[in-house]
């Protein structure tokens, strides 16, 4: 068998569920911090299992240029690279390879493109794609789509969706089912709903293990990417778990998960503790802002995270103003735990049959903003 998805609670469209997998369960809604080259930016794997992760991402094309799928594999695969005993998801590379690297062609047989570090010239096709992903070990592997750029013409966004359902088909023949393992398929459609419709109905022809609403968190609007997702997912399996690509900040999440969205990836958490800022249950803090210089409270006086329990805004201030590596590892740990605590939250609340509440308590929070310091 493959992994497998069961579902507790479902309070309207949100759904509270359970994902087993050869490497360790993790309960949804489910959000994974990224770990693009195997690791996740100013973490150590104890510490997301402390802030509460329990599946992260990394990502098939930067570990594909180094240190090399054979290399990985000798080391035992990412889990054991990394030092990360749960499941790991990559993404197929497709996003990357159209957003990072220098395109020579795209065909239907493929991408041929040069890598961002040093030029040489690489092919990537589905089947490739999973073969690379099977080497890393990965949980779940991703189809190789094409990432319908934001905007497009509906002409241009139905040659790119069925450009990544012929890509889909082709990366569930490559795939080797194995026990607790498992392939997701990707809708593509830009912000068409019949292209998404169309998209879905091929994809469930061909059966997957899950499915990820793709080309969406690509420069739309908020209320684009709700309408859209909301949309899809309700097209999608209801026992299959629903993975939302690249969102987002707290808000979208929320409104994801309403929608009936189970699984989220995305860099904020971790790129905004590098660069000073904590999203906190009312909202973002900057903390490089003057006002934190001398304020001794923490980032959130109800958080429990080892940064906000131990470590003052001013002494944050600091250290980010300081440009110490601490300051990014600290404020990096509060962020994962804050979003591990709003995925812990939501599914309290699905279970209790109390989503609205939750909702309107998240949103009354972050309408009162940030208080004033107290020194």
């Amino acid at each position: 068998m493959s992994l497998s998805f069961s579902i507790d609670a479902v309070d309207g469209a949100a759904r509270a569920g359970l994902v087993k997998t050869a490497h360790g369960n993790f309960f949804t809604p489910a959000f994974m911090p990224v770990g693009t080259v195997g690791t996740v930016k100013a973490m150590t794997p104890e510490g997301l299992s402390t802030a509460g992760a329990e599946i992260v991402l990394a990502n098939t094309y930067h570990l594909m240029l180094r240190p090399g799928p054979d290399i990985v594999n000798q080391l035992g695969g990412l889990g054991k690279m990394m030092g990360w005993p749960g499941p790991v998801l990559t993404d197929s590379g497709g996003f990357q390879v159209m957003s990072l690297a220098k395109l020579s062609k795209v065909t239907e047989n493929g991408v041929t493109f040069k890598s961002h570090i040093d030029g040489t010239e690489y092919f990537l096709s589905p089947e490739v794609s999973i073969a690379v992903q099977e080497k890393l070990d990965s949980t779940i592997s991703m189809v190789l789509d094409e990432c319908t750029p934001y905007p497009s013409s509906k002409s241009s966004a139905e040659k790119s969706m069925e450009l990544s359902m012929v890509w889909a088909s082709r990366s569930k023949s490559e795939f080797k089912q194995r026990p607790g393992y498992g392939l997701f398929g990707i809708v593509q459609g830009g912000v068409y709903s019949d292209l998404r419709s169309e998209s879905v109905t091929h994809l469930r022809k061909l059966g997957f293990d899950g499915y990820a609403i793709g080309g969406l968190a690509v420069g739309e609007a908020s209320s684009v990417l709700y309408e859209v997702a909301r949309f899809t997912a309700g097209l999608l399996p209801a026992h299959k778990p629903r993975y939302l690509m690249g969102v987002g900040k707290p808000e979208d999440l929320v409104e994801a998960i309403s929608a009936g969205c189970d699984m989220f990836d995305c860099v904020l958490p971790t790129r905004s503790g590098r660069t000073g800022q904590a999203f906190t249950r009312r909202g973002v803090v900057n903390i490089r802002n003057s006002r934190h210089k001398a304020d001794r409270r923490p980032l959130d006086e109800l958080c429990k995270c080892p940064t906000c329990s131990s470590y003052s805004r001013g002494y944050l201030h600091h250290l980010v103003r300081s440009n110490e590596i601490l300051g990014s590892m600290l404020m990096t740990w509060h962020n994962i735990h804050y979003y591990q605590s709003l995925m812990i939250s939501s599914r309290a609340y699905i279970l209790r049959g109390e989503f609205d509440k939750f909702r309107s308590n998240f949103e009354q929070l972050r309408s009162m903003g940030d208080i004033d310091p107290i020194i």
